[in-house]
């Protein structure tokens, strides 16, 4: 299984759903995905079923710059908790 993307633009927004597993190869189609996207922007990580180091580190500086990141695992936001000590 690969990542795949679908987009829901709202008039309050823009919602970026990520379906699969995510990694380092995927990080630059995302960041155009929110690049193109309408703010406030969210990623809504519910069915992100695995990551690597880069797409983790990618998540963290994405909900530094005020993106932001629902439904995220338990053990993504650790993951990310740990990549921004």
């Amino acid at each position: 299984m690969t990542l795949r993307i679908a987009a829901e633009v709202h008039e309050d927004g823009t919602t970026i759903r990520l379906i699969g597993r995510m990694r380092a190869e995927h990080v630059e189609h995302v960041r155009a995905e929110l690049a193109a996207s309408r703010t406030p922007t969210a990623l809504d990580l519910d069915e992100l079923r695995l990551a690597d180091v880069d797409a983790i580190r990618f998540l963290a500086t994405a909900e530094r710059q005020g993106v932001i990141l629902r439904h995220c695992a338990p053990f993504i936001r650790e993951w990310i908790a740990r990549e921004t000590e």
